[in-house]
């Protein structure tokens, strides 16, 4: 049998076959605007057609004018949006991609106001939702039918749009959820108080929906298999629902996790610290009990992930979302056996649903391309050859010249030290961060195939650039670690910063302080990699709470884990000075003392410094007469992210 021969195998749902088992389950852009699809929402999933994926399952679709729960969601109830949901169909389907919708109310999970102020929220009964810190207004019967008929016209609507089908999001603690939930659902009508009434909503949901359509129109339930929390649907209330209503759809598609709290959502979208296919199990049981079709979604990143689990039975099709949102052409790389292409998801979070949180547009730390189609999507060649000369071989410069060569130029990228990958070299050697060397490994390979040539242990220097005489230099020699010596005492006390800790450079003492002015990742991991250590560790956060500048899944996860391991967070924590073994911060609104006896070393995670020495040294070069073409991008620009230097290092590229 052919590698990876199940995951290319045909699946046929109903009377639609689908080309492969690879599915783009639905998830939020923030691309859509006026509540309806655009050019950008329909340029990304042309995208992710071309490249080769067999289902898309398109975000939420608003079915009553309650379920706006963000500002950027698309609402179908109304037929503008029609033509829209027509031209992505009509599109993807020439790719030979099926495209259903997804049909959603969030209940109480109202996250987001429309004009700033709160707004009314329904749900079953009046039980409040821990994450948003919502209190939902009871539905009345009268609401509980429009917004059933509500889905049933939205439904005729994708239908008419040219949609193979749609999916009813019962996932996540969203409305469909709270029904089900006994915890949520208090009614004591025919809605709620028994299963066989908690179930009515759902039921009358799909029936319809039914009424509404065609007999080849597909109906599928998505629903959390676990919502992972103890006030919410248990593996054993999920498996239970969905044997009762075997039947009345054409497939289920499991999930993990819960909005409804904190740890639940989680879930949503797992960080690297979860394990790849970590849902499996629950699909497996699923179809131990169901005929019906089932798929999963949940930290499948890689295609020979997705092919086991269609081999093993324990799923028929697999959500490679975050997948295809790193490398659109994954399916087709896939199927034709260039598995070292692929440019792998690393789970961060940062640019995907963290860009949504944050209402930008998705996008990719490592894939910026992505979401930004429209710009992008398809560079032009070179309109002349030119010689270019990148100093710096982190994210920055990696990206510069795979894109810069890929458009026809001569590229030759410079590194100082012995190996290519910059401060995602640092990132991986943290408790579960290995996954974030995989940036270095795919911007590595994306270099390899433009064709660049890489010189190591090669700093750039003003002669080096005046011998080689390049049309233009590009400058990612990135940041130091910004010293401690401006801080009161520090030569009395054991201090060093992150990077030394993080490379085992030197020794420290059995009781830790980290003075963490970032609030990012690196605090978090330090804590988490000497309190594993057996280290007595504080982190001192010069912010609100820890992580405060990462992704809130990565966050929070990363909360609970340290919270178990017994680290002391300090929040609102500003460094002040040292003394021997004592560290004294300052609040940083009140401005008071806070004093910390019996730390042995205080780690000063302070931030970074540009790298500009090379960039000072360039200026008032000329080569051939000609003033020297010079472009800074990265942390030697100003420090940031991996996310800023990727981006910059495509864009610096295309406009060469």
């Amino acid at each position: 049998m052919a590698a990876l021969a199940h995951l290319f195998s045909p699946i046929t749902i109903r009377r639609l076959t689908i080309k492969n088992r690879i599915l783009s389950t639905g998830h939020d852009t923030t691309l859509p605007t006026n509540f309806v699809p655009n050019d950008a929402l329909h340029a990304y999933h042309k995208a992710r057609a071309e490249g080769g994926v067999g289902l898309i399952i398109m975000q939420v679709a608003g079915v009553h004018e309650t379920a706006r729960y963000t500002s950027h969601l698309l609402m179908a109830t109304s037929d503008d949006c029609i033509p829209g949901y027509r031209r992505i169909a009509e599109t993807v389907h020439g790719h030979g991609c099926a495209l259903f919708g997804q049909l959603f109310h969030p209940g109480r999970e109202i996250m987001e106001s429309q004009d700033g102020s709160a707004p009314v929220a329904y749900a079953p009964s009046a039980v409040p939702n821990e994450r948003f810190h919502v209190t939902p207004r009871p539905m009345s019967l009268a609401m509980i039918r429009e917004v059933i008929d509500g889905y049933a016209a939205a439904a005729k609507r994708l239908e008419t749009a040219g949609l193979d089908g749609v999916e009813v999001v019962a996932s996540h603690g969203y409305l469909p959820a709270q029904f089900l939930n006994p915890k949520v659902n208090l009614r004591t009508d025919e809605y709620g108080g028994s299963d066989e009434n908690r179930l009515r909503f759902l039921r009358d949901v799909v029936a319809a929906i039914r009424t509404a359509t065609g007999p080849d129109f597909i109906v599928g339930l998505r629903i959390s298999g676990d919502e992972k929390d103890s006030d919410g649907l248990s593996d054993n209330d999920a498996l239970k629902a969905m044997v009762a209503l075997e039947g009345l759809f054409d497939y289920y598609n499991l999930v993990a996790g819960t909005s409804a709290s904190i740890g639940g959502a989680v879930h949503i979208a797992p960080p690297m610290a979860f394990t790849s296919g970590y849902t499996a199990p629950m699909a497996a049981a699923a179809k131990a009990r169901s005929k019906t079709p089932v798929f999963v979604a949940g930290r499948i990143n890689q295609p020979q992930d997705g092919d086991k689990i269609i081999a093993s039975g324990q799923a028929d099709m697999v959500g490679m979302t975050r997948a295809l949102i790193c490398d659109p052409e994954m399916p087709g790389k896939a199927e034709a056996g260039k598995l070292d292409d692929i440019r792998a998801c690393i789970a961060c979070n940062q640019a995907c649903i963290g860009h949504f949180h944050m209402g930008y547009p998705i996008s990719c730390i490592q894939h910026p391309e992505t979401g930004r189609e429209l710009t992008y999507g398809t560079l032009k060649p070179a309109a002349k050859k030119r010689r270019i000369m990148i100093a710096g071989g982190g994210p920055a410069g990696m990206k510069a010249a795979a894109v810069a060569a890929a458009r026809g130029h001569e590229v030759t990228l410079y590194e100082a030290s012995e190996r290519l990958g910059g401060q995602a070299l640092l990132a991986q050697l943290l408790p579960s961060r290995a996954e974030f060397g995989g940036i270095v490994t795919n911007l590595s390979r994306e270099m390899e195939l433009a064709g660049v040539t890489v010189k190591l242990r090669t700093p750039v220097t003003p002669d080096l650039v005046k011998a080689e005489k390049p049309d233009a230099v590009i400058i990612a020699t990135g940041a130091t670690p910004r010293p401690a010596t401006t801080i009161e005492g520090v030569e009395t006390g054991h201090v060093v910063n992150a990077w030394q800790v993080i490379r085992n450079e030197v020794n420290v003492g059995s009781s830790v302080l980290i003075a963490d002015w970032r609030c990012d990742w690196i605090g978090l991991g330090l804590a988490e990699k000497l309190a594993r250590s057996g280290c007595r560790v504080r982190l001192a956060v010069d912010g609100y709470m820890a992580g405060q500048r990462i992704h809130q899944y990565v966050r929070d996860h990363w909360a609970g884990v340290i919270h178990e391991l017994g680290v002391e967070v300090i929040p609102y924590a500003r460094l002040f000075g040292v003394d021997g073994n004592t560290v004294y911060l300052q609040h940083a609104t009140s401005g008071g003392a806070m004093i910390y006896e019996d730390v042995d070393t205080l780690i000063a995670s302070l931030g970074h410094e540009r790298a500009t020495t090379l960039e000072d040294s360039l200026a008032g070069i000329s080569i051939a007469g000609k003033p020297l073409e010079m472009h800074v991008i990265g942390d030697c620009l100003t420090p940031r992210t991996a996310e800023e230097a990727v981006l910059e290092g495509l864009k610096v590229a295309a406009a060469l």
